[in-house]
């Protein structure tokens, strides 16, 4: 079995001459998605349909975003990525529709050996991130390797996601727990200041 082989079986891997190849051509492409005009929207959009595995329908991301490998990334109808986002992509990571996401938020698939022997060898493991509809993501959330994350969730700003998380609640904190259901009378909340 070979390193992206290994990598893609959510085993230990070393990354090799090919996934760093892979990883340098995506870079590239993200550096120069980062350096375009903000009113520069049909080139973004073309450079974007380069980057991500699946794109289903609109979408919106604010420069500097940054991945790993791209290919790994689907995202559906109605996605939004605030300024900052960065989605290390080592395994596969879904996003359903209607995704809104903060700033300065973070989806990290990769994860490391807590000794330091293998760590040292520069092994790594990846283990997928999946997300349902209508999700919205405050500022600052950092979403943990292996996490899925039901439909109709809010998660709080700040918050570092480290298990799954059922549909229909907010959530938030370190580590992120579920606060409350959503309910009908969130519907009828009036949003003054």
């Amino acid at each position: 079995m070979d390193e992206k082989a290994k990598r893609d079986a959510g085993v230990l891997y070393a990354a090799d001459d090919t996934l760093l190849q892979e990883l340098l051509a995506c870079k590239d492409l993200c550096h120069q998605y980062n350096q375009l005009l903000p009113s520069a929207l049909s080139h973004k959009k073309e450079l974007m349909e380069k980057i991500l595995g699946r794109i289903k329908g609109s979408f919106l991301i604010q420069a500097p975003f940054w991945c790993d490998y791209g290919y790994n990334i689907e995202i559906g109808d109605n996605f939004y990525a605030n300024h900052g986002c960065v989605i290390l992509d080592t395994a596969k990571v879904r996003f359903g529709d209607n995704i809104f996401i903060g700033p300065d938020c973070g989806f990290y698939t990769a994860g490391h050996p807590i000794d330091a022997l293998r760590r040292r060898q520069g092994l790594e493991y990846a283990h997928p991130i999946f997300v349902g509809d209508d999700v919205w993501f405050g500022g600052g959330v950092r979403v943990m390797p292996g996490v899925t994350i039901g439909s109709g969730v809010v998660i709080g700003s700040g918050s570092i996601v480290t298990r799954d998380i059922p549909d229909g609640v907010i959530a938030a904190g370190n580590p992120c727990r579920v606060l409350r259901p959503i309910t009908e009378a969130d519907e009828k909340t009036l949003y003054q200041f």
